[in-house]
Protein backbone atom coordinates (compact mmCIF):
# COMPACT_ATOMS: atom_id res chain seq x y z
CA UNK A 1 0.00 0.00 0.00
CA UNK A 2 1.34 3.53 -1.10
CA UNK A 3 0.26 6.41 1.30
CA UNK A 4 -0.24 9.96 -0.92
CA UNK A 5 2.83 11.56 -0.31
CA UNK A 6 1.17 14.82 1.37
CA UNK A 7 -0.58 12.45 3.75
CA UNK A 8 2.29 11.00 4.47
CA UNK A 9 3.98 14.45 5.49
CA UNK A 10 0.96 15.18 7.35
CA UNK A 11 1.11 11.74 9.11
CA UNK A 12 4.98 12.19 9.95
CA UNK A 13 3.84 15.16 11.32
CA UNK A 14 1.82 13.72 13.73
CA UNK A 15 3.93 11.35 14.79
CA UNK A 16 6.51 13.65 15.65
CA UNK A 17 4.73 15.19 18.38
CA UNK A 18 6.42 12.18 20.06
CA UNK A 19 10.18 12.55 20.10
CA UNK A 20 12.36 9.46 20.02
CA UNK A 21 13.23 9.45 23.42
CA UNK A 22 9.42 9.40 24.65
CA UNK A 23 8.61 6.85 21.92
CA UNK A 24 11.45 4.61 23.28
CA UNK A 25 10.50 5.06 26.49
CA UNK A 26 6.80 4.12 25.99
CA UNK A 27 7.79 1.61 23.88
CA UNK A 28 9.89 -0.47 26.88
CA UNK A 29 7.69 0.58 29.50
CA UNK A 30 4.10 2.15 28.47
CA UNK A 31 3.42 0.72 25.65
CA UNK A 32 -0.33 1.11 25.70
CA UNK A 33 1.00 4.89 26.08
CA UNK A 34 3.07 4.81 22.65
CA UNK A 35 -0.49 2.98 21.11
CA UNK A 36 -2.32 5.72 22.36
CA UNK A 37 -0.52 8.18 21.38
CA UNK A 38 0.42 7.22 17.73
CA UNK A 39 -3.22 6.21 17.00
CA UNK A 40 -4.22 4.17 14.53
CA UNK A 41 -0.74 4.98 13.20
CA UNK A 42 -0.15 1.46 14.60
CA UNK A 43 -2.83 -0.55 13.16
CA UNK A 44 -1.79 0.97 9.71
CA UNK A 45 1.38 -0.10 9.92
CA UNK A 46 2.79 3.64 9.04
CA UNK A 47 4.29 5.01 12.70
CA UNK A 48 7.33 6.39 12.59
CA UNK A 49 8.94 8.76 14.90
CA UNK A 50 12.57 10.06 14.48
CA UNK A 51 14.72 12.49 16.21
CA UNK A 52 18.01 13.26 14.00
CA UNK A 53 19.30 9.70 13.30
CA UNK A 54 16.86 8.02 15.86
CA UNK A 55 13.66 5.95 14.21
CA UNK A 56 11.55 3.89 16.05
CA UNK A 57 8.79 2.22 13.68
CA UNK A 58 5.52 0.28 15.11
CA UNK A 59 2.64 -2.02 13.38
CA UNK A 60 0.36 -4.24 14.39
CA UNK A 61 0.87 -8.25 12.16
CA UNK A 62 -0.10 -11.26 13.36
CA UNK A 63 3.12 -12.57 12.50
CA UNK A 64 6.00 -11.21 12.99
CA UNK A 65 7.28 -8.48 10.44
CA UNK A 66 9.87 -7.61 8.48
CA UNK A 67 10.64 -4.21 8.63
CA UNK A 68 12.00 -2.87 4.60
CA UNK A 69 13.65 0.28 4.28
CA UNK A 70 15.07 2.21 1.11
CA UNK A 71 14.79 -1.18 -0.01
CA UNK A 72 17.16 -3.08 2.31
CA UNK A 73 15.97 -5.43 5.59
CA UNK A 74 15.80 -3.10 8.34
CA UNK A 75 16.48 -3.90 12.06
CA UNK A 76 14.69 -6.90 13.77
CA UNK A 77 10.96 -6.26 15.34
CA UNK A 78 10.20 -7.11 18.79
CA UNK A 79 6.90 -7.86 20.66
CA UNK A 80 5.62 -5.06 23.10
CA UNK A 81 3.36 -6.04 25.91
CA UNK A 82 0.55 -4.41 24.25
CA UNK A 83 1.07 -6.47 21.01
CA UNK A 84 2.71 -4.66 18.41
CA UNK A 85 5.92 -4.70 16.41
CA UNK A 86 8.55 -2.35 17.08
CA UNK A 87 12.22 -1.79 16.37
CA UNK A 88 14.50 1.47 16.32
CA UNK A 89 17.10 1.86 14.02
CA UNK A 90 19.53 4.58 12.90
CA UNK A 91 19.69 6.74 9.58
CA UNK A 92 21.23 8.92 7.41
CA UNK A 93 20.02 12.26 8.37
CA UNK A 94 19.74 15.33 5.66
CA UNK A 95 17.34 13.24 3.23
CA UNK A 96 14.10 10.71 3.75
CA UNK A 97 13.11 7.51 3.46
CA UNK A 98 11.15 5.44 2.47
CA UNK A 99 9.96 2.09 4.55
CA UNK A 100 7.22 -0.96 4.27
CA UNK A 101 6.61 -4.22 5.97
CA UNK A 102 7.21 -7.70 4.68
CA UNK A 103 4.40 -10.22 6.24
CA UNK A 104 4.43 -13.91 5.04
CA UNK A 105 6.29 -12.10 1.80
CA UNK A 106 3.48 -9.54 1.26
CA UNK A 107 4.21 -6.05 1.40
CA UNK A 108 1.91 -4.00 3.50
CA UNK A 109 1.81 -0.66 5.16
CA UNK A 110 4.72 1.89 5.54
CA UNK A 111 5.37 5.31 4.54
CA UNK A 112 7.58 6.93 1.79
CA UNK A 113 9.46 10.14 2.16
CA UNK A 114 10.11 10.59 5.44
CA UNK A 115 12.80 13.41 6.89
CA UNK A 116 15.44 12.92 9.02
CA UNK A 117 16.51 15.99 10.44
CA UNK A 118 20.47 16.93 10.82
CA UNK A 119 21.23 18.86 14.35
CA UNK A 120 20.81 22.16 12.13
CA UNK A 121 17.04 21.48 11.98
CA UNK A 122 16.62 21.63 16.07
CA UNK A 123 16.86 24.01 18.52
CA UNK A 124 20.17 24.42 20.56
CA UNK A 125 21.13 26.64 23.31
CA UNK A 126 22.94 29.75 23.21
CA UNK A 127 21.12 30.51 19.55
CA UNK A 128 19.03 34.00 19.43
CA UNK A 129 15.92 33.27 17.87
CA UNK A 130 15.06 35.76 14.53
CA UNK A 131 11.44 37.13 14.58
CA UNK A 132 8.90 36.11 12.03
CA UNK A 133 6.05 39.28 10.78
CA UNK A 134 2.94 38.24 9.92
CA UNK A 135 1.31 36.86 8.44
CA UNK A 136 0.82 40.51 5.84
CA UNK A 137 -1.77 40.56 3.71
CA UNK A 138 -0.65 42.56 -0.13
CA UNK A 139 -3.33 43.12 -3.00
CA UNK A 140 -1.37 43.73 -6.07
CA UNK A 141 -1.49 45.17 -9.05
CA UNK A 142 0.44 43.48 -11.86
CA UNK A 143 -1.32 40.58 -11.15
CA UNK A 144 -5.31 42.98 -10.56
CA UNK A 145 -7.42 41.84 -8.06
CA UNK A 146 -4.95 39.42 -6.23
CA UNK A 147 -4.01 39.25 -2.82
CA UNK A 148 -1.44 37.78 -1.52
CA UNK A 149 -0.57 36.16 2.02
CA UNK A 150 3.52 36.89 3.39
CA UNK A 151 5.71 36.55 6.07
CA UNK A 152 9.05 38.19 7.19
CA UNK A 153 11.17 36.10 8.97
CA UNK A 154 14.01 38.48 10.44
CA UNK A 155 17.47 37.39 11.54
CA UNK A 156 18.84 38.22 15.39
CA UNK A 157 21.63 39.81 14.11
CA UNK A 158 19.92 41.98 11.63
CA UNK A 159 21.17 45.68 11.91
CA UNK A 160 18.49 48.28 10.58
CA UNK A 161 22.24 50.52 9.66
CA UNK A 162 23.32 47.58 7.58
CA UNK A 163 21.52 46.33 4.38
CA UNK A 164 20.47 43.12 4.39
CA UNK A 165 20.67 40.27 1.96
CA UNK A 166 16.97 38.84 1.13
CA UNK A 167 15.89 35.42 0.03
CA UNK A 168 12.30 34.79 -1.20
CA UNK A 169 10.45 31.78 -0.51
CA UNK A 170 7.74 30.53 -2.38
CA UNK A 171 5.09 28.44 -0.29
CA UNK A 172 5.55 31.08 2.40
CA UNK A 173 3.03 29.16 4.48
CA UNK A 174 4.70 26.22 4.53
CA UNK A 175 7.98 27.69 5.70
CA UNK A 176 5.53 30.53 8.61
CA UNK A 177 5.28 27.49 11.61
CA UNK A 178 8.54 27.44 13.44
CA UNK A 179 9.01 23.58 13.86
CA UNK A 180 7.22 21.03 11.50
CA UNK A 181 6.92 20.75 8.26
CA UNK A 182 9.79 22.14 7.63
CA UNK A 183 11.72 23.53 10.82
CA UNK A 184 13.64 26.34 8.26
CA UNK A 185 13.46 29.21 10.71
CA UNK A 186 15.37 26.95 13.13
CA UNK A 187 17.73 26.13 10.54
CA UNK A 188 18.32 29.83 9.60
CA UNK A 189 18.76 30.79 12.86
CA UNK A 190 21.30 28.13 13.82
CA UNK A 191 23.73 28.48 10.80
CA UNK A 192 23.49 32.65 10.82
CA UNK A 193 24.46 31.79 14.54
CA UNK A 194 27.75 29.69 13.17
CA UNK A 195 28.43 32.04 10.35
CA UNK A 196 27.56 29.76 7.47
CA UNK A 197 25.14 31.76 6.47
CA UNK A 198 25.22 35.67 6.21
CA UNK A 199 22.36 37.58 8.32
CA UNK A 200 19.51 37.46 5.54
CA UNK A 201 16.03 38.87 5.84
CA UNK A 202 13.65 35.51 4.52
CA UNK A 203 10.21 36.48 2.90
CA UNK A 204 7.82 34.16 3.01
CA UNK A 205 5.24 34.77 -0.07
CA UNK A 206 1.86 32.49 -0.65
CA UNK A 207 0.49 32.06 -4.28
CA UNK A 208 -2.23 34.40 -4.65
CA UNK A 209 -6.15 34.49 -4.91
CA UNK A 210 -7.88 36.97 -7.75
CA UNK A 211 -11.40 36.53 -5.80
CA UNK A 212 -12.23 33.14 -5.72
CA UNK A 213 -9.42 32.16 -8.35
CA UNK A 214 -6.02 30.88 -7.38
CA UNK A 215 -3.36 31.91 -9.04
CA UNK A 216 -0.70 29.68 -7.94
CA UNK A 217 0.27 28.26 -11.34
CA UNK A 218 -0.59 31.39 -13.29
CA UNK A 219 1.88 32.69 -10.94
CA UNK A 220 4.97 29.95 -11.02
CA UNK A 221 4.36 27.80 -13.75
CA UNK A 222 4.29 30.68 -16.42
CA UNK A 223 7.35 31.24 -18.43
CA UNK A 224 7.45 34.79 -18.35
CA UNK A 225 9.13 37.58 -16.11
CA UNK A 226 5.58 38.66 -14.54
CA UNK A 227 6.33 37.21 -11.62
CA UNK A 228 9.52 38.47 -10.94
CA UNK A 229 8.57 41.99 -11.33
CA UNK A 230 5.69 41.29 -8.89
CA UNK A 231 8.29 40.67 -6.36
CA UNK A 232 10.64 43.32 -7.38
CA UNK A 233 7.93 46.20 -7.60
CA UNK A 234 5.58 45.06 -5.52
CA UNK A 235 6.80 42.58 -2.51
CA UNK A 236 10.10 43.13 -2.06
CA UNK A 237 9.39 47.07 -2.02
CA UNK A 238 7.13 47.00 0.77
CA UNK A 239 9.45 44.75 2.53
CA UNK A 240 12.20 47.40 2.19
CA UNK A 241 9.90 50.10 3.77
CA UNK A 242 10.23 48.20 7.17
CA UNK A 243 13.85 46.70 6.66
CA UNK A 244 16.86 47.93 5.05
CA UNK A 245 17.41 45.17 1.77
CA UNK A 246 20.63 44.88 -0.61
CA UNK A 247 19.56 45.36 -3.99
CA UNK A 248 22.03 43.59 -5.98
CA UNK A 249 21.34 40.21 -7.10
CA UNK A 250 24.35 39.09 -5.49
CA UNK A 251 22.47 39.51 -2.28
CA UNK A 252 19.63 38.15 -3.26
CA UNK A 253 18.35 34.28 -3.52
CA UNK A 254 15.08 32.91 -4.54
CA UNK A 255 13.82 29.40 -3.19
CA UNK A 256 11.19 26.58 -4.08
CA UNK A 257 9.15 23.30 -3.90
CA UNK A 258 7.41 22.46 -7.29
CA UNK A 259 5.98 24.99 -9.14
CA UNK A 260 7.62 27.20 -6.98
CA UNK A 261 10.81 25.66 -8.01
CA UNK A 262 10.53 26.13 -11.79
CA UNK A 263 9.31 29.42 -10.44
CA UNK A 264 12.60 30.25 -9.02
CA UNK A 265 14.97 29.08 -11.45
CA UNK A 266 12.88 31.24 -14.19
CA UNK A 267 12.53 34.49 -11.71
CA UNK A 268 16.76 34.18 -11.59
CA UNK A 269 16.74 33.05 -15.05
CA UNK A 270 15.10 36.14 -16.71
CA UNK A 271 16.10 38.95 -14.35
CA UNK A 272 19.89 37.39 -13.13
CA UNK A 273 19.93 41.00 -11.63
CA UNK A 274 17.86 40.46 -9.04
CA UNK A 275 18.13 37.14 -7.91
CA UNK A 276 21.74 35.27 -8.47
CA UNK A 277 20.97 32.10 -6.13
CA UNK A 278 18.53 30.02 -7.23
CA UNK A 279 17.13 26.92 -4.81
CA UNK A 280 14.77 24.70 -6.74
CA UNK A 281 13.47 21.34 -5.26
CA UNK A 282 11.30 19.04 -7.24
CA UNK A 283 10.92 21.38 -10.06
CA UNK A 284 8.21 21.39 -12.62
CA UNK A 285 9.91 21.61 -15.73
CA UNK A 286 6.75 20.48 -17.31
CA UNK A 287 4.27 22.07 -19.78
CA UNK A 288 1.37 22.97 -17.37
CA UNK A 289 1.12 26.67 -19.04
CA UNK A 290 2.26 25.69 -22.09
CA UNK A 291 0.37 27.27 -24.72
CA UNK A 292 0.63 26.17 -28.06
CA UNK A 293 2.05 29.01 -30.42
CA UNK A 294 0.72 31.21 -27.55
CA UNK A 295 3.76 30.43 -24.42
CA UNK A 296 6.22 28.37 -24.02
CA UNK A 297 6.41 26.04 -20.94
CA UNK A 298 8.28 25.26 -18.35
CA UNK A 299 9.37 21.82 -20.15
CA UNK A 300 11.59 24.22 -22.95
CA UNK A 301 14.02 25.05 -20.31
CA UNK A 302 16.26 21.96 -20.59
CA UNK A 303 16.93 23.08 -24.07
CA UNK A 304 16.75 26.93 -23.81
CA UNK A 305 19.73 26.68 -21.33
CA UNK A 306 21.91 25.02 -23.98
CA UNK A 307 21.36 27.46 -26.54
CA UNK A 308 20.56 30.95 -24.59
CA UNK A 309 23.55 32.97 -23.16
CA UNK A 310 24.73 31.31 -20.12
CA UNK A 311 23.20 33.62 -17.00
CA UNK A 312 25.18 34.40 -13.88
CA UNK A 313 23.73 32.41 -11.65
CA UNK A 314 24.19 29.51 -8.74
CA UNK A 315 21.47 26.51 -9.08
CA UNK A 316 20.70 24.13 -6.40
CA UNK A 317 18.49 21.60 -7.77
CA UNK A 318 16.55 18.38 -6.07
CA UNK A 319 14.86 15.59 -7.40
CA UNK A 320 13.84 11.84 -6.30
CA UNK A 321 13.40 8.98 -8.70
CA UNK A 322 9.82 8.52 -7.74
CA UNK A 323 8.56 12.02 -8.72
CA UNK A 324 5.31 12.46 -11.00
CA UNK A 325 4.23 11.33 -14.39
CA UNK A 326 1.29 12.71 -15.95
CA UNK A 327 0.46 14.35 -18.73
CA UNK A 328 2.26 17.71 -18.06
CA UNK A 329 5.44 15.51 -18.25
CA UNK A 330 8.34 13.79 -16.27
CA UNK A 331 9.60 15.18 -13.58
CA UNK A 332 12.61 12.97 -12.70
CA UNK A 333 13.35 13.25 -16.59
CA UNK A 334 13.26 17.13 -16.77
CA UNK A 335 15.28 17.59 -13.76
CA UNK A 336 17.68 15.46 -15.18
CA UNK A 337 18.10 17.02 -18.59
CA UNK A 338 18.18 20.59 -17.17
CA UNK A 339 20.91 19.49 -14.68
CA UNK A 340 22.75 17.79 -17.73
CA UNK A 341 22.24 21.43 -19.64
CA UNK A 342 23.58 23.54 -16.76
CA UNK A 343 26.77 21.36 -16.79
CA UNK A 344 27.22 21.58 -20.87
CA UNK A 345 26.81 25.19 -20.37
CA UNK A 346 29.56 25.17 -16.89
CA UNK A 347 27.37 26.58 -14.19
CA UNK A 348 27.44 26.88 -10.96
CA UNK A 349 25.47 23.77 -10.21
CA UNK A 350 24.47 21.03 -8.19
CA UNK A 351 21.75 18.20 -8.52
CA UNK A 352 20.86 16.01 -5.35
CA UNK A 353 19.27 12.86 -6.18
CA UNK A 354 17.12 10.59 -4.00
CA UNK A 355 14.81 8.03 -3.55
CA UNK A 356 11.57 10.58 -2.75
CA UNK A 357 8.59 11.48 -4.87
CA UNK A 358 7.00 14.53 -5.04
CA UNK A 359 6.90 16.09 -1.16
CA UNK A 360 9.23 18.94 0.11
CA UNK A 361 10.29 16.66 2.80
CA UNK A 362 13.59 15.98 1.19
CA UNK A 363 14.15 19.42 0.34
CA UNK A 364 12.78 19.99 4.15
CA UNK A 365 15.71 17.64 5.65
CA UNK A 366 18.66 19.29 3.79
CA UNK A 367 17.84 22.95 4.09
CA UNK A 368 21.17 23.37 6.14
CA UNK A 369 23.55 22.36 2.96
CA UNK A 370 21.45 23.97 1.07
CA UNK A 371 21.67 27.61 2.22
CA UNK A 372 25.43 26.79 2.94
CA UNK A 373 25.98 25.30 -0.68
CA UNK A 374 24.20 28.67 -1.98
CA UNK A 375 25.10 31.20 0.29
CA UNK A 376 29.33 29.66 0.44
CA UNK A 377 31.55 32.69 -0.33
CA UNK A 378 29.41 35.46 -0.25
CA UNK A 379 30.77 38.38 1.10
CA UNK A 380 29.37 41.35 1.65
CA UNK A 381 31.59 44.15 0.77
CA UNK A 382 30.86 43.03 -2.38
CA UNK A 383 27.98 43.36 -4.81
CA UNK A 384 28.70 41.14 -7.61
CA UNK A 385 30.58 37.64 -8.33
CA UNK A 386 31.58 35.32 -11.65
CA UNK A 387 29.93 32.05 -10.14
CA UNK A 388 32.21 29.39 -12.14
CA UNK A 389 31.58 25.64 -12.10
CA UNK A 390 33.06 23.95 -9.18
CA UNK A 391 36.40 21.90 -11.00
CA UNK A 392 35.22 18.70 -9.29
CA UNK A 393 31.86 19.39 -11.15
CA UNK A 394 33.95 19.28 -14.12
CA UNK A 395 35.74 16.37 -14.13
CA UNK A 396 32.55 14.42 -13.71
CA UNK A 397 30.22 12.82 -16.46
CA UNK A 398 26.94 13.50 -17.72
CA UNK A 399 24.07 11.97 -15.81
CA UNK A 400 22.61 8.89 -17.70
CA UNK A 401 19.85 6.15 -16.43
CA UNK A 402 22.28 3.34 -15.69
CA UNK A 403 19.75 0.85 -14.93
CA UNK A 404 15.44 1.08 -15.44
CA UNK A 405 13.07 0.15 -12.84
CA UNK A 406 11.74 -3.15 -15.36
CA UNK A 407 13.11 -6.08 -16.57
Amino acid sequence: MRIPVFLAAALCAAAQSLDFPQALRQAKSDPAGLRKALGDRVAKASAAVSTGPDFLFAADAAKKPVLIVNGEPGPAMRKSKDGFWWTTAKLRTGRTHNFHYLVDGKKTGGMDNVPAFGPDSYEQPGVPKGKLEGKLIHESKIYPGMKSDYWIYGPAQYDPAVPAPVMVWQDGEVLAPRELPSRAQIVFDNLTHQKKIPPIVQVLVSPGMAGRRRMRSIEYDTMDDRYPRFLRDEILAEVGRKYNLRKDGYSRAIAGDSSGGICAFNAAYTHPELFTRVLSRIGSFTSIQWQPGVLDGGNVYPYKVRKDTKRNIRVWLQDGYEDLENEHGSWPATNIALANSLKYKEYDFKLVWGNGGHSRNAGHAELAEEMIWLWRDYDPARTEQTFTMDPAEKSKPFYRAVALNRE
